[in-house]
């Protein structure tokens, strides 16, 4: 059992989300639901909570109602091996009324927010190269989503 877990506090759409989280990421699934009862504070049959994992991390959602909403002051950090994952999540995030923002992070359609993030970009920030590093900040402060053949060239001076 993992003992620190991420709880999101969601409005509605819980079924939805689960089915897109689990879908994204491989060693993703739905391990337990709690379902509303008519004494229950939500309606009959809903989602009340879901236990889930995301690559193999523990997730719970409670389907609370419209007394919280999510903040990009919490995100989910996403390390990417390659650019087809990164374009993957990316776009399966972004489908349904997301929105990208800067630096490889995006809101997805239920207002989580996302960092996609390439390894090679940490890899490419630890260089000992002052000049590389500071072209390569240069190229990620200006991107949405972060491609890893853009960053490596801005890396090279290119």
């Amino acid at each position: 059992m993992q003992k620190i877990v991420t709880n999101l506090w969601f409005d509605g759409r819980v079924e939805e989300a689960l089915e897109l989280y689990t879908s994204l990421l491989p060693d993703s699934r739905v391990t337990n639901i709690l379902r509303y009862t008519e004494s229950g504070m939500g309606e009959t049959g809903d989602i009340m909570t879901a236990d889930f994992e995301l690559a193999g991390q523990s997730f719970t959602i409670i389907n609370g109602g419209p007394h919280y909403t999510h903040s990009p002051a919490m995100s989910l950090l996403v390390h990417c091996v390659d650019q087809e994952e990164v374009d993957r999540l990316w776009d399966g995030l972004i489908a349904g009324g997301g929105e990208p923002s800067r630096c490889g992070w995006l809101v997805d359609r239920f207002g989580v927010s996302w960092q996609i993030v390439p390894t090679r970009l940490g890899e490419l920030l630890a260089s000992d190269d002052a000049a590389a590093v500071e072209r390569i900040t240069q190229a990620f402060l200006k991107m949405d989503k972060l491609i890893i053949v853009e960053l490596e060239r801005a890396y090279r001076g290119e």
